[in-house]
């Protein structure tokens, strides 16, 4: 038994907040009202852990539906263990593990180890499978036996699905097993190097770069063919005010529309790119001062109504090649909440409400997952945030720490991470 004393709690799919003591046993939440200490019997009392959250913001564990843990195949850059802790540091208390690992996520068995290796660790670990047999955009996987084996969703995050057909088969055979199916949008016939903005990153590097018009033309195809399928779909790592436009008029037509932020999108331009060199490169790259100020747009009024880490530990050595060799992506799991507290709610742009309410509801929701939300009743995966308190990360649980934001100091502090109603992680210094 844990009772959570005297937090400001947010639960941001009810919308109640307020000042609220939380009780939970069992792994569920049993009462959710004030004073509840009175209310414990003196053997209970005995039995109960107490943490005192006045100061604190008590909200649901957070949920991230975009994480690359790279295992099987590369656990040299990550594996299920580390990057569970580095989510339960986060705030993190489910995520959804992205399949572009070795072997790829196409098979059952395949399938079962990761989810197994998921029950392992102190937080819940989901997993999408595959759209198409090894990643390469021919034929699709056996989404039937997959899904009824576990999987909550289907992806070929990392390769963008370049075959119209694979597609719309796709989404309706995920339309049918309702299952949520997300897209890396890039069309690479466009792309000559890829992780770097056509703009002044790309000249400065002396490169041709990544232009714009290859997220914004296959945002445009899938829309199209979610629309005419009704398949509920995720544009995945936005980049481009183009593409948050096209999900805007697509959302006035279909609900089964969703789209994602990163915290590095909506907290840096190209000019990171520049000044970081391959620790800003990633896929769709950094972009523009106003294709960011669009993506926050995009988050503040709901065109955008998920905030996603895209996870993507890279080793040291890897990082350290040149602009052109190096492979793309970032660490975000430890930085995610900070960043969306320091950008977007120090910023003006978006209520803590609505922050949680994209790192935690809404991913749940989509992926129909028991998570993202305080209620009687409900899971008791809960974080304890110091939203004061200020840190400069130097060191990450993530076994990589391939980040641009090293050494900046971010607003936001997550104190206690609690998952099934046990601590799984406490900050050192509370």
């Amino acid at each position: 038994m844990l009772l959570i004393e005297k937090g400001y709690m947010i639960d941001p799919k009810s919308g109640r907040e307020g000042n609220y003591d939380i009780l939970t046993e069992g792994g569920r939440i049993r009462r959710i009202g004030r004073d509840l200490r009175r209310e414990l019997t003196e053997k209970e009392r005995e039995n109960c852990r107490i943490l005192n959250a006045e100061g604190l913001l008590v909200a649901p564990g957070l949920v991230d539906v975009h994480v690359h843990f790279r295992d099987p195949g590369f656990t040299h850059k990550e594996d299920i263990l580390t990057g569970a802790r580095a989510a339960a540091r986060g705030g993190f208390t489910t995520v959804v593990l992205m399949a572009n690992t070795w072997p790829t996520v196409d098979t059952e068995e395949t399938l079962r180890y990761v989810l197994e290796k998921g029950k392992t660790t102190d937080i819940h670990v989901e997993t999408c499978a595959n759209v198409t047999l090894g990643m390469k955009g021919q034929e699709l996987t056996d989404m039937d036996a997959l899904a009824a084996a576990g999987a909550v969703g289907f992806t070929d995050d990392g390769i963008p699905l370049t075959v119209p057909d694979i597609v719309r088969a796709a989404m309706e055979k995920a339309a049918r097993l309702d299952k949520p199916v997300s897209f890396h949008e890039e069309d690479p016939a466009l792309i000559a190097d890829n992780g770097v903005n056509r703009g002044r990153a790309s000249e400065y590097y002396g490169i041709a770069g990544s232009p714009r018009e290859a997220e914004i033309s296959m945002v445009e195809r899938d829309l199209g063919i979610a629309l005419e399928t009704g398949a509920c779909i995720n544009i995945q790592h936005i980049s481009s005010r183009e593409a948050v436009e096209l999900v805007r008029q697509a959302k006035k037509k279909g609900h089964n529309i969703h789209a994602e932020a990163t915290p590095h999108h909506f907290s840096l331009t190209e000019e990171a790119v520049i000044q970081h060199g391959t620790l800003a490169k990633m896929n769709p790259p950094l972009r523009t001062e106003e294709d960011r100020q669009a993506i926050i747009r995009g988050l503040a009024d709901g065109t955008i109504d998920l905030i996603a880490t895209d996870h993507a530990p890279h080793s040291a050595q890897e990082k350290a090649q040149e602009i052109t060799k190096a492979p793309s992506g970032i660490i975000g799991l430890e930085t995610a909440l900070p960043l969306a507290i320091t950008e977007l709610v120090n910023g003006g742009y978006l209520p803590m409400k609505s922050v949680l309410e994209k790192m935690s509801a809404n991913p749940a929701a989509m992926y129909h997952l028991d998570a993202g939300y305080l209620a009687e009743g409900g899971p008791a995966d809960l974080i304890l945030v110091d939203t004061a308190a200020t840190q400069s990360f130097t060191e990450y649980a993530s076994k990589s720490c391939n980040t641009p934001f090293t050494g900046r100091e971010l607003h936001g502090v997550v104190t206690v991470t609690i998952c099934g109603g046990k601590v799984v992680y406490q900050h050192p210094e509370t």
